[in-house]
């Protein structure tokens, strides 16, 4: 069996235990580990001109990285990748700004790459692409002349065709994206929105073994949701429960009950939306004055774009008028922190609360409500409250789900959660932990992975893969 060589746009630490080393880091780098491999994309860093990959190697993990000029940053990562095809793909085209110089920059960027990393490839090797930066990477590649077994996995959601259309290369993004072997989605729902747009645009057609006939090749498509691993999540809860800041939290909650919640801070979370539901609990609720908290830890992200900016302002103001109102002399409602933790440290503040409070208004799973789950105590578990539109809603049997747009039935969701018996609090959790074990990460990536080498093997789809250059319908060379 050949390597594995794993492309994303960023490359993870790689000194393991490192906080930032997240559910996807850990899935993969298991996998590089068994087979050996590479693990290839961008340092992090800007730099002043384009350099050959930094080689590091790290038992049979080989992990090449490569830095972006400013100018392939501003084009390829803050332009195309997140002012266009992030919002849009979080149905925000609202939010979307397109500039033909921008898609040159990230088809561009995809090219450079691909370059980069084609005098790595030996001919037995899989190739596991990441994410909405690399939609084009099979075609730069097949262009190079690579014929290995290619995958796609996008981990944020796929629109259906009237939001995917408000972008303007929408055509040849998805026709990049068939010149994959496998494309992997997280739901059912994007998996379909994907082959809607393929049968409506009449540009071929899905068989019921998940094969997909489109632009003269032949791929599959399926759904692989993501996971976690449980059990390691639940120990490391323990493991960190006396840590001083879990014991700090847990001190100054002075017997209160706690509401936790996670996340980047992105439009597409709905944090505005979830404090002003817990104000309406507060509103609704006197009862609950002084007696329960909201934590939101909400580390920044893509710090330099505008709109990022003013969502940090807006919910810094949000946080302020709300505690202006009910804050009480020993009492703040909500504790809105802009900072990062260890991720160990976040199970087992998670373990602390009693209620996890997940509602992006839309997510491609949402790990973090997986996560919460995982860290409780069996004996006497929190609640989690998540919102329909995360992928992750569809394997959470247990949770209680809630629109985000409904402020009311959120709040009315708190309160039912808030005051849950302990026997519903149980069989509650013991469900969603059977369903976190039946579909943990390995599960995710071994399914993925063997699709892949089976669909290679079976069509030989990449002997007959069609070499054309890029043609760049909406942007000039820049």
């Amino acid at each position: 069996m050949g390597r594995l060589i794993v492309v994303s746009n960023r490359v993870a630490p790689t000194q393991e235990g490192r906080p930032s080393a997240g559910g996807l880091a850990i899935g993969v780098l298991d996998a590089l580990k068994e087979t050996g491999g590479v693990w290839f994309g961008w340092s992090g860093e800007i730099v002043g001109e384009p350099s050959e990959p930094v080689i590091e190697q790290q038992g049979n993990v080989t992990y090449a990285t490569v830095g972006l000029t400013r100018r392939d940053y501003d084009q390829y990562y803050r332009g195309f990748s997140n002012t266009t095809l992030w919002p849009t793909f979080h149905y925000r085209n609202d939010l979307s700004h397109f500039e033909r110089e921008d898609y040159a920059g990230y088809l561009r960027v995809n090219e450079t790459l691909a370059r980069r990393l084609v005098t790595m490839i030996r001919p037995d090797d899989i190739i596991w692409v990441h994410d909405y930066h690399l939609l084009p990477f099979a075609r730069c590649l097949r262009n190079l002349g690579v014929t290995n077994p290619i995958g796609f996995f996008l981990h944020i959601p796929f629109p259906v065709p009237e939001v995917l259309r408000t972008v303007p290369p929408h055509q040849e993004l998805v026709h990049f994206m068939c010149d994959y072997d496998v494309v992997g989605f997280q739901t059912e729902a994007d998996r379909q929105s994907f082959i809607d747009f393929i049968e409506r645009g009449h540009h071929g057609s899905a068989s019921e073994d998940g094969m997909l006939h489109a632009y003269d090749r032949l791929l599959k498509v399926a759904a692989y949701p993501i996971g976690i691993y449980p059990d390691a999540i639940a120990k490391a809860a323990t493991q960190y429960t006396d840590r001083k800041a879990v014991r700090s939290l847990r001190d100054g909650l002075r017997g209160r009950k706690l509401i936790m919640s996670v996340d980047r801070l992105d439009y597409s979370k709905g944090l505005v939306e979830r404090f002003q539901a817990f104000e309406r609990l507060l509103q609704n609720g006197p009862g609950w004055h002084g007696r329960v908290s909201l934590v939101q830890i909400a580390p920044p992200t893509r710090s330099d774009v505008q709109t990022y900016q003013r969502i940090r302002q807006n919910l810094e103001g949000e946080a302020g008028r709300i505690n202006g109102r009910f804050a009480q002399l020993d009492w703040t409602p909500i504790q809105y922190l802009n900072r990062k933790y260890e991720r160990n440290l976040l199970m087992a503040l998670f373990r602390t609360s009693q209620v996890g409070y997940v509602t992006p208004l839309r997510d491609g799973m949402n790990l973090v409500a997986k996560e919460y789950v995982a860290s409780q105590d069996p004996s006497d578990p929190g609640v989690l409250v998540l919102s329909q539109f995360a992928g992750a809603a569809e394997q959470m049997p247990g949770a209680l789900v809630v629109n985000p747009f409904d402020l009311s039935q959120m709040a009315e969701a708190l309160e039912r959660a808030l005051s849950m018996p302990l026997a519903e609090r149980q069989a509650r959790h013991a469900d969603m932990m059977t369903s976190l074990r039946e579909n943990n990460l390995s599960v995710w990536r071994d399914t993925f992975l063997a699709d892949l080498r089976n669909v290679a093997t079976a069509a030989s789809v990449t002997a007959k893969a069609v070499k054309q250059p890029i043609k760049l319908a909406h942007a000039k060379a820049a």
